[in-house]
């Protein structure tokens, strides 16, 4: 990703849950860090709720300011414990990838909008419990893929199949899940 310039957004969520963890831990320790760095996220949330009262230059600088501190504390004083260290290694890899949504307009602070586009997949493979062939494999993706598409261009996937397996049986082409491109008039490409 970095060799093509792709900002990378990690999940915010996911990161409070795996601090959230360390507070469980019976290491005092791991708990006091685990509780150091959800505080440091507790403060960048109020920073982020109350952003009508500043103006955005200085919602922004506060904001990078809640950033700094939370990488200072998951990156100082982490305790020996093996989950600590795990959560240090993170921040020092992979820790502005936590913030890019900060610098970046329209960037979500979690993947949830990737989540909910695969989540129709998992519930799949935990009903059928997946399949056991490589052609199963093939058909599982390629219908998963369809109905995706179909799903997010707001089209109907049976009727997608439907015309697909009618222009099978007529030797048609078989019609394309890529969105219409509007016509600019000018002729092809």
């Amino acid at each position: 990703m970095k060799d093509f310039g792709i900002a990378v957004q990690f999940c915010l969520a996911h990161l409070i849950r795996d601090v959230k963890f360390l507070i469980t831990l019976p290491d005092e320790q791991t708990k006091a860090y685990g509780i150091r760095l959800l505080d440091e996220i507790r403060e960048m949330f109020r920073v982020i709720h109350r952003r009508e009262q500043r103006q955005e230059a200085g919602f922004l600088e506060a904001l990078d300011v809640r950033r700094q501190k939370i990488l200072t504390v998951g990156l100082e004083s982490v305790p020996e414990s093996r989950e600590a260290q795990n959560m240090a290694n993170r921040f020092r890899k992979h820790g502005e990838a936590y913030f890019r949504f900060i610098t970046t307009p329209g960037m979500d602070p979690t993947n949830n909008v990737a989540e909910q586009a695969i989540r129709f997949v998992v519930i799949d493979r935990l009903v059928t419990q997946g399949t056991r062939s490589q052609k199963g494999r093939k058909w599982c993706e390629r219908i998963w893929t369809v109905l995706a598409t179909c799903a997010r261009q707001g089209r109907s996937a049976f009727e997608f199949i439907l015309e697909a397996v009618k222009a099978d049986f007529a030797g048609s082409p078989w019609p394309s899940l890529l969105p219409a491109v509007p016509s600019t008039g000018r002729g092809p490409p």
